[in-house]
């Protein structure tokens, strides 16, 4: 692996694979975790940092970090615009410009424009998706989620589609405000240095050893849903995005849900409040890398689950404007870190 393989057009052999594959989740929690990676991928630690700076550069890594469950703190709320085609640039670039808004994508449909705000509290996020309406002159589509059955994005890239069961979605514990700062690291992502948490240790005032065992803590707890390499996952390939809704009667909806979970290739699942012009309540992502693969997993999935038999609709991806990590802990106005309360 004496160069950088190519990114643009990845196979399933391709050996950048074996530096984002098996640490998606399980990342090393240990003083020198790149050392660990280097020797399982048959490299020096500088060469495997090397790597991972590269892949950032690129766009394919978007950090080493973690994703907090939604009960771990904070708020965050899916909205939906309809747009003007000949507006839909303006008002995309105008969304992306919020620092709380952590998705923005165009999908087909006449709810053309979606996008997701995180912030640190409901009142935050209101806000923004306001000054958003108010900047566009467009109303937007509010739409919380109830209850999350299944969200893991990290999968086996070697497949066309998610190849298994999604890891289960738990509910862990809300973040102590003493670990705020520390949770806000998390989200920015790990130092590409050979002691990458000796560096959070020093910034935060911490010790090393405080460090791990708190991400340790929220690992086993649940309020991490996973640490590692967290991808773009159009980079590697996966092109093909889908939000599949369905309208399914409230008393039948998380049976359906967790059904549909179970399913191999669905790689998020939740339930999410109606809105009086979109009466779906239940939807699922699946992620691929042509159309036909993932129309074939929604077909199937819809079957097995019993979703299938309720009005639905399927929303392709076009483009993606924006895909950046959450910002629960970190400030939404300028992006730094919020100072731990002691």
């Amino acid at each position: 692996m004496d160069r950088l393989p190519d990114i643009a057009t990845p196979t399933p052999d391709d050996p950048l694979l074996a530096l984002l594959n098996p640490w998606q989740r399980g990342f090393p929690l240990i003083v020198k975790p790149f050392a660990v990676v280097a020797a399982r991928a048959g490299l020096s630690s500088a060469e495997v940092i090397e790597h991972y700076r590269a892949l950032h550069a690129a766009g394919v890594l978007s950090r080493v970090g973690g994703v907090f469950a939604p009960t771990s703190g904070g708020a965050a709320v899916l909205a939906a615009m309809r747009v003007p085609a000949s507006r839909i640039d303006a008002v995309a670039s105008l969304v992306s410009a919020h620092a709380g808004v952590n998705h923005n994508y165009e999908r087909e449909h006449a709810l053309n424009l979606w996008f997701v705000v995180t912030g640190r509290d409901a009142c935050e996020v209101g806000r923004t998706v306001s000054a958003i309406e108010c900047a566009s002159g467009l109303p937007a589509l509010r739409l919380p989620m109830r209850r999350r059955y299944r969200i893991d994005l990290g999968f086996d890239f070697r497949h066309d589609t998610a190849p298994g069961c999604m890891a289960a979605a738990g509910d862990g514990y809300p973040v102590a405000p003493h670990e705020h700062a520390l949770a806000a690291a998390v989200e920015e992502g790990l130092p590409l240095l050979p002691r990458p948490y000796d560096a959070w240790a020093e910034r935060l005032g911490l010790s090393p050893t405080d460090v791990l065992a708190t991400l340790e803590r929220w690992l086993a707890h649940g309020t991490l849903s996973r640490f590692g390499a967290i991808v773009r996952h159009r980079e590697l390939g996966f092109e093909a995005n889908a939000m599949t809704v369905f309208d399914v009667p409230d008393g039948a909806v998380d049976a359906c849900g967790e059904a549909l979970s179970r399913e191999p290739g669905v790689t998020l699942c939740y339930r999410r409040e109606r809105h009086a012009e979109w009466p779906y309540n239940l939807y699922c992502m699946v992620h691929g890398r042509d159309r036909d693969a993932v129309r074939a997993v929604i077909h199937r999935a819809a079957a097995h689950s019993g979703a299938g038999r309720y009005r639905s609709a399927v929303l392709f991806s076009l483009r993606r404007f924006k895909q950046t990590g959450s910002r629960r802990f970190r400030d939404t106005e300028t992006g730094e870190m919020r100072h731990a309360v002691a």
